[in-house]
């Protein structure tokens, strides 16, 4: 009986697999992308690394020198945007080619919805055309929803394929950490352990109230929903249309006066505001990110009393952000975002 299906396209070790993919003689060694591909540099970190360099220890957000460090026997590359751009185009040209339909996530990954009665069949059909007509590999999570069918693909990988559905979600599931969950981070994970629920069990079973309560209306039942593997019944192939836009900077040097750091948050709210306002788009939020020499990296933000596309108003809302920081520590990024209004 054919039935409605939704399949994760998600593309092994993208970046260094197209790096491989130009440089065949690199296959099987490992490969670093990162920056300008020099681990002598200071400030620059791991885009990707290849599954033999990861065997290493080597993760993406890794200082370059770690990596180095971890792996001295590494190949080194710097990113290639412009690569990854065209490689993903030829990817998602090959999933448009069959009766599906085709809703990109990034570079690397993209949601599948199709109706068949095999979605296994498919799914090595996808895989083995992406990997004839581009040489890259790729893994495909099958589910009922878009949140089971993300998770599922760690299930697959590497260059495999795994049904993760209503029907065996507790199963596979339900003694997990609720880490594992899509949408799931460190700060989250405490949040609900302070509430007891530290498996995907547990908070697929928790009162609903209390999730609201702590959590609010809409997040609180989201969560609930997510721990049952539910959320994301649709795919589109609609454009997304960005939420939001951010600047940010690492420096060459640490940062250690406050009159540097408020004039850097002042330049780069001003710049990602000129941004938006030249494509119609009102700033609604302000955030403000702050790594500092620890790699501790803390994110506030704030709301406008009205949307505005006046850059001196964003600017001194992400100075007003600025002051809710400790700066007594000395800064190596900074970063601003602004979340929009929808477009005209």
């Amino acid at each position: 009986m054919t039935g409605r299906w939704i399949l994760h396209v998600d593309l092994d070790q993208f970046v260094a697999a197209v790096e491989v993919r130009r440089r065949p003689e690199l296959r099987g060694k490992p490969v670093v992308v990162g920056g300008s591909g020099d681990p002598t540099q200071d400030r620059q970190v791991v885009a990707t690394a290849s599954y033999e360099a990861r065997a290493f220890g080597v993760g993406s957000g890794m200082p370059l020198r770690m990596a180095a460090r971890k792996c001295p026997e590494a190949v080194f590359l710097p990113s290639d945007p412009a690569a990854y751009d065209a490689a993903s185009a030829e990817v998602m040209a090959v999933l448009r080619s069959f009766p599906v339909v085709v809703e990109v996530l990034g570079w690397d990954e993209a949601f599948v919805g199709a109706s068949t009665d095999d979605p296994e069949q498919l799914a090595n059909e996808l895989r083995a055309a992406v990997q004839t007509r581009t040489g890259l590999s790729c893994s495909i999570g099958i589910g009922d929803s878009k949140v089971r069918a993300k998770i599922a693909t760690g299930f697959g990988k590497p260059a495999g394929v795994y049904r993760l559905t209503v029907a065996n979600w507790a199963e596979v599931m339900a003694h997990r950490p609720v880490r594992e969950l899509w949408g799931i981070g460190p700060r989250m994970t405490k949040n609900l352990a302070e509430l007891g629920l530290e498996t995907v069990g547990q908070l697929a079973a928790a009162d609903l109230d209390v999730l609201r309560q702590r959590f609010g209306p809409t997040m609180g039942g989201w969560y609930g929903a997510l721990g049952r593997g539910e959320g994301g019944g649709e795919v589109s192939d609609v454009p997304r249309v960005a939420k939001g836009r951010s600047k940010e900077t690492t420096f060459p040097t640490d940062l250690t006066e406050r009159a540097d750091v408020e004039h850097w948050v002042d330049r780069l709210a001003r710049e990602v505001t000129s941004e938006v306002v030249a494509d119609g788009r009102e700033v609604l939020r302000v955030a403000v990110k702050i790594r500092y020499k620890s790699f501790y990296t803390p994110t506030k933000i704030r709301k406008l009393p009205q949307p505005t596309t006046d850059p001196a108003v964003v600017a001194a809302t992400a100075l007003d952000v600025l002051a809710k920081f400790d700066l007594d520590r000395p800064v190596r990024l900074l970063g601003v975002r602004v979340e929009l209004t929808d477009p005209p």
